[in-house]
């Protein structure tokens, strides 16, 4: 990106000696400078999940205002739709919980209560993501760029520049919807693929004679590994996106990429997920029981408890999507180093061989 040119950022650890942190931004970061400005000359260490935190909450203390301004104006509405499910239409949603419902007892699944329950919660969040698909292309894809965009700022130890961000977005956001669409495509997919091998594997069990409740065990193992490969294609996805920002490719090359720049880090990944989906399924439990169906009071806590609640999902969001900038980063190392250390076994094994052979 342009607003990296000729600077090669190197995260490094906080100085514990005073005596060197007189200037606050080298206390978070120490820049190194590059003949090239290229990305794959950025060096910064791989990375535990805790540490990628930690790094992300020193970047949002160096650029807070442009990382704020982008939650305000881009992820907070798009948290009040989702929140809210003010374009929801609840016809739908039952229509669907229904014909859901009607599939498990067919496949021979107990009608129990979390059946009941994870069905409702399927077709409300399908059909949101549909109704909400608009500000998805939009509020959120821009939030992510801009997010990519400021992280890349913060390493060049730059703020935040609308001009220069509207140039950018421009250029290259044509790469980025279509990266998006195909992540949209590759998790639909996924879902899609969860519910034909459910349902075959409840209707193979039930074809065999097994009671209803034990059809339930095997169907719950499927969906304990549907949801490891559904946290590792969000993970591809998050960082395709980031890739389409900072590199020159979109799409399918994309999401290749991605798959192959996490190898080794997977864990680290799904550690950042888990932490992400528990934030905001937290935020989301919250808004559910004290705004939606508030069951105390004259309502009159509504009126802070809400947009407190927008804000914190905002946040969470804000959050999860500059990591995944950041482990972005780290895997670049982590390939980086990979690298270094094989080229270097190879040369070692060239200067081993000619003395090996002199001995002989």
């Amino acid at each position: 990106m342009e607003a990296a040119s000729g600077l090669s950022p190197r995260v490094s650890s906080m100085v514990t000696n005073k005596e060197k942190n007189e200037d606050p931004v080298v206390e978070v970061f120490e820049l190194e400078p590059t003949h090239g400005g290229s990305h794959s000359d950025r060096y910064i260490h791989s990375m535990s999940a805790l540490e990628i935190l930690r790094e992300t909450v020193r970047i949002l203390r160096y650029n807070s205002g442009g990382f704020m301004s982008i939650a305000a104006i881009l992820i907070c509405p798009l948290s009040a739709v989702i929140l809210s499910n003010v374009l929801v239409n609840k016809l739908i949603v039952k229509t669907l919980t229904i014909r859901l419902l009607l599939l498990a007892k067919t496949s021979g699944l107990p009608l129990r209560p979390f059946i009941k329950h994870s069905c409702q919660k399927f077709a409300e969040v399908a059909v949101s993501a549909v109704f909400s698909f608009p500000f998805y292309v939009t509020f959120s894809l821009l939030s992510k760029v801009a997010v990519v965009y400021t992280v890349d700022c913060t390493y060049s130890r730059k703020h935040f520049d609308l001009s220069k961000f509207y140039v950018i977005v421009s250029k290259f956001w044509k790469r980025v919807v279509e990266t998006y669409l195909w992540t949209s495509g590759v998790i639909v997919g996924c879902l899609g693929l969860f519910i034909v091998l459910l349902v075959a594997v409840s209707t193979a069990f039930s074809v065999m004679g097994f009671p209803s409740d034990l059809i339930l065990y095997p169907a719950m193992v499927v969906g304990l590994i549907f949801s490891i490969i559904l946290a590792n294609a969000i993970i591809i996805c998050n960082i395709a996106i980031v890739i389409s920002v900072l590199e020159d490719v979109s799409g399918p090359q994309a999401l290749l990429r991605s798959s192959s720049l996490i190898k080794g880090q997977t864990q680290v990944g799904l550690l950042i997920f888990l932490g992400s989906a528990i934030g905001l399924a937290l935020v989301e439990g919250l808004f559910e029981h004290r705004v939606k169906s508030l069951s105390y009071g004259d309502g009159s806590s509504r009126i802070w408890e809400g947009p407190l609640l927008v804000l914190m999902y905002s946040f969470v969001v804000l959050i999860d999507s500059m990591m995944s900038s950041v482990f972005y980063f780290s895997c670049k190392s982590y390939r980086m180093e990979a690298a270094n250390a094989e080229e270097q076994s190879v040369l070692e094994a060239l200067a081993v061989t000619p003395k090996a052979t002199d001995m002989s």
